[in-house]
């Protein structure tokens, strides 16, 4: 018996993936360089970081098993996650440990021409964290639940822009 798939049940996504895009006035190469060498120069540790204003500087240890990480001006190291897949310039997927529990966040670099790159960011695994947890502010208020890490990536994305178009 052969199951008609115009009938077969629709389950919605209870918690589907933050996704934002941008595009940037740069070829990929560069901006892909831009976003891991520099970002601790245009990445907005205040609000996004766990040390804010004392942040001094933010680190992607370029190759799979990586670390992501801030320091802060007395040396400190706050680990925001670990790199799983490393593949220059096209995308790299990192754990988020910066939530209650570990998302992971995947950074997608598409050629669109000789100088044009499409930046994309999903944020997911949000299955992992309960309602209250969903619901809890982060840098922003509001939490998941409220749309705050969907702000969160288009103010990021547009700090990436600004530094690799300047």
């Amino acid at each position: 018996m052969s199951r008609d798939p115009a009938r077969a049940p629709v389950i919605p996504l209870r918690r589907p993936p933050v996704r934002q895009s941008t595009v940037v006035r740069s070829d990929r190469e560069h901006t892909f360089d831009v976003f891991v060498r520099t970002i601790g120069i245009w990445w907005p540790v205040n609000p996004f970081s766990a040390g804010k204003d004392r942040v001094r500087d933010v680190t992607i240890e370029p190759r799979a098993g990586g670390r992501v990480y801030e320091t802060w001006q007395d040396g400190t190291q706050v680990t925001w996650g670990e790199l799983l897949a490393w593949d220059p310039p096209e995308r790299f997927v990192m754990t988020w440990t910066m939530t209650p529990v570990p998302t992971e966040v995947e950074l997608r670099f598409r050629a669109l021409g000789p100088a044009l790159t499409r930046v994309e960011v999903e944020h997911r695994g949000w299955e992992a964290l309960s309602d209250e947890q969903l619901a809890e502010d982060c840098a922003l208020p509001g939490g998941y639940l409220g749309g705050s890490y969907a702000a969160g990536w288009t103010r990021i994305l547009a700090r990436m822009v600004a530094a690799t178009e300047n």
